[in-house]
């Protein structure tokens, strides 16, 4: 494999000079270190002044949703399923080594302790930078979660095709 070695400051430099003008994010993934991805790469492109619109879906909509909040769907399997499927930025495990939580409180501690944003911080610096955050319609139905176990700040209610039509402006997409 031959690795291709890039200073930071020319990666940089090169990336002002070729600027996307769209950034989308398909965030399927309810995992912690994977949705704060997400919300890093999403605020550093509207930083750098990138129009973002992230897409969440399936799991990833646990990211969106209110601590603590439950919809009540009316049939069974589905508010079992919300039972089960709790929401919540400071809910979400890690992808690796969660171990019943303590991998994911260790995290946390050490994030804290380094001074590094949480996901509820990663989310309010991406809507102060006006990153649109769609939740998917689909899902929201499928999984039975309700408008209102939303955060606020969610720019809009809709399906894929809302997102292939912004996506198909996007000199980025990315799926996390």
């Amino acid at each position: 494999m031959n690795a291709t070695h890039v200073e930071p400051a020319t990666a940089l430099a090169q990336l002002k000079e070729t600027k996307p003008d769209k950034v989308t994010l398909v965030v399927l993934s309810g995992d912690m270190d994977r949705v704060m991805a997400a919300l890093i790469i999403a605020t550093g492109a509207a930083a750098m002044g990138m129009q973002v619109t992230m897409f969440f879906t399936f799991w990833g909509l646990n990211a969106i949703r209110k601590e603590n909040m439950s919809s009540s769907p009316k049939d069974w399997l589905r508010r079992a399923f919300g039972w089960l499927n709790k929401g919540g930025a400071s809910r979400l495990p890690l992808s690796r080594f969660h171990f019943g939580g303590l991998g994911t409180t260790m995290m946390k501690k050490v994030m804290k302790d380094n001074r590094m944003p949480g996901i509820p911080e990663l989310m309010e610096t991406a809507k102060d930078l006006d990153v649109k955050m769609i939740a998917c319609t689909t899902t929201l139905g499928l999984m039975g979660i309700s408008k209102d176990t939303l955060i606020d700040g969610i720019d809009q209610l809709a399906g894929v095709s809302t997102y292939l039509a912004e996506a198909r402006h996007g000199s980025v997409n990315l799926f996390i």
